[in-house]
């Protein structure tokens, strides 16, 4: 299984929203993701519930899982998905990821 892990860090406000409400978009986009995109086996998107202004805290976070390695490059083509790269392309600020092998 292959699981793919992305933080961004958010533009203070973009897309005339406040970053709160491109967060809270953003989590919609891409758990509907998983309706639209066959090879996701699993998403969770998290909002950084931490009020502490930090350097080091991201805003948003994306864990999924692909079966394969093909799975998770489909699923970088899908038309869903650059749709949604290209919104969250216009509100981020930082991009961070990492994508590994899970041992099942």
């Amino acid at each position: 299984m292959i699981r793919h892990v992305v933080m961004w860090k958010l533009k203070d406000e973009a897309a005339g929203a406040t970053k709160q409400k491109n967060a809270e978009k953003m989590k919609l986009i891409l758990e509907g993701l998983k309706t639209n995109i066959d090879e996701i086996k699993n998403v969770e998107v998290g909002i950084n519930i931490n009020s502490d202004e930090n350097d080091m805290a991201y805003d948003v976070v994306l864990i999924s899982d692909f079966e394969t390695e093909l799975d998770f490059t489909m699923y970088t083509r899908n038309a869903h998905h650059k749709k949604a790269v290209d919104f969250i392309e216009s509100v981020i600020k930082e991009r961070r990821f990492v994508d590994y092998k899970v041992d099942t």
